[in-house]
């Protein structure tokens, strides 16, 4: 309200503070920070606007690997790709932005397998082209095997081919406060609905993920469902930022 700007707030909090952790409901407000605001100490992204999520992207990464033990499995499994489903609200999910990009630099690292990467949304919904193209230039340059396919629509009958045969089903909500018009909010809301019934039919170590918070996209009658991950997921999270406070703090010392 005094007129601030961002980069004079941080580094007012940052002469209290070893590191700095930012969400800011404009994209690309952290980066700006970083590069051109003069900032001496670390700052953290912990999401801006509709465009990045870093953290959360490494701690479902790690929740990925853990649940389906990647790093336990023999060498011929190595041989079968990796199927990640991101469904629902793709254009404004900066959580499956992060993981996306996240997701396919790691083929280039520790996970070395074929990526399968299936974007499952309404047409109105649908990944960004930017986030596909940055993918398709990843695979291009480390030479990965990247395979990026949407499904596009609204019916149980889309989901049901999105997962046949996927490891991992990154479900997000429709988020109703990136929407300019309460109309075209509820155009979308409760496209999909992840249920007990619907995941009968899914594959038997498909494991079931969620940024959380949930609104109806997932009904609790599948949380005692063992492949339902997203709560062990929120716990790795803890983890995971302690990890990278701990990483970052150290450094300056």
């Amino acid at each position: 309200k005094k007129g601030e700007t961002v980069s004079d707030t941080i580094k007012c909090l940052q002469c209290y503070t070893d590191v700095a952790v930012l969400r800011h409901p404009v994209t690309g407000t952290v980066t700006d920070s970083v590069l051109n605001g003069g900032l001496v100490k670390p700052l953290i992204n912990a999401g801006d606007g509709t465009g990045e999520h870093p953290t959360q992207a490494l701690l479902d990464l790690f929740t990925i690997v853990d649940e389906l033990d990647l790093f336990g499995q023999p060498d011929a499994s190595k041989n079968e790709p990796l199927t990640v489903v991101l469904l629902g609200d793709l254009r404004h999910g900066r959580t499956v932005h992060s993981l996306a990009k996240l997701l396919a630099r790691s083929q280039q690292g520790f996970l070395k397998r074929r990526l399968v990467l299936r974007y499952c949304s309404p047409t109105t919904l649908r990944m960004p082209d930017y986030i596909k193209v940055y993918i398709d230039k990843i695979a291009k340059s480390a030479g990965c095997e990247i395979t990026q396919e949407e499904y596009i629509g609204e019916s149980e009958k889309v989901v049901k081919n999105a997962i046949e045969n996927a490891n991992v089903l990154y479900v997000t909500r429709v988020q109703k406060e990136r929407f300019k018009s309460t109309k075209d909010y509820e155009v979308v809301k409760g496209a999909y609905v992840i249920d007990a019934k619907l995941m009968q039919q899914a594959p038997e170590k498909l494991i079931v993920m969620h940024p959380l918070p949930r609104v109806d996209e997932i009904n609790t009658d599948f949380d005692p469902d063992p492949r339902a991950a997203y709560f062990r997921q929120m716990e790795n999270g803890l983890f995971v930022r302690m990890a990278i406070l701990s990483l970052v703090v150290a450094k300056g010392f």
